[in-house]
């Protein structure tokens, strides 16, 4: 039996990322099944953009956190919610990050320059000192993006009409990256204050167990959604 220092899952990055991939056999093989179909889901990159961004729009409590001016971003921003659209420049702006971030997903490579993205990416969308923007979005919104992300990857992957075995091992290596992922997010938003501290580890299980259930119905329904539609266009 492997022994885990459970105070260093969360001083240590590196370490953290070991145990989690492990955990969920992320592996030379997951990477490889990303970079056998790569070439053919990055085409879509757009379309999964747009999409999630028409999702994003849907809601206010979503949209609010378009307002605040986006670091990097030289232009204006918008007043109101009604004034900030899906064309606005930092809008626009935004789309294109997230066209990197997915592109990056696709070409790797998957070494410690890649841990640390992934690092990145989910420490700039918390309010942090180490960042020049207040942008810090609740934990609850970030999980159901990463299931929204996932459901709109599942669906192109699947339009693809891989071999079986390429189409599966592709689903499995994008599943366990965007999990692991999402728990670079969860190393910033339910990090223990006291490791001993049975209160703490009690919240920090429900955070957990809900992230977990959240994340599994939107995938679900995200799933039945996108079957729904692709047997009525049949």
């Amino acid at each position: 039996m492997e022994h885990i220092e459970r105070d260093q899952l969360y001083t240590d990055s590196e370490y953290r990322f070991t145990y989690v991939s492990n955990f969920m056999d992320f592996g030379a093989d997951d990477i490889k099944a990303i970079e056998t179909v790569a070439e053919k889901i990055r085409p879509l990159v757009p379309v999964v953009v747009d999409a999630v961004y028409v999702k994003l729009f849907k809601y206010d409590i979503t949209k609010r956190h378009f307002m605040p001016k986006n670091e990097g971003f030289e232009g204006s921003t918008a007043t109101t919610l009604e004034d900030l659209t899906l064309e606005h420049p930092q809008i626009k702006f935004r789309k294109d990050f997230l066209s990197k971030y997915l592109n990056k997903l696709l070409s790797g490579p998957y070494d410690e320059r890649m841990l640390r993205y992934l690092d990145w990416v989910a420490k700039i969308h918390t309010d942090t000192p180490q960042k020049k923007s207040k942008i810090n979005v609740d934990y609850i919104h970030i999980n159901a993006l990463l299931g929204y992300v996932e459901t709109t990857l599942v669906g192109g992957i699947l339009s693809l009409k891989l071999p079986e075995a390429e189409q599966l091992a592709a689903l499995a290596a994008f599943n366990k990256l965007l999990w692991i992922q999402n728990d670079y997010f969860a190393k910033y938003y339910c990090n223990p204050v006291t490791p001993v501290a049975g209160e703490m580890e009690n919240k920090s299980v429900l955070n957990q167990l809900t992230s977990i259930t959240t994340g599994l119905g939107v995938l679900v329904g995200g799933l039945a959604v996108w079957v729904a539609l692709k047997y009525k266009s049949l």
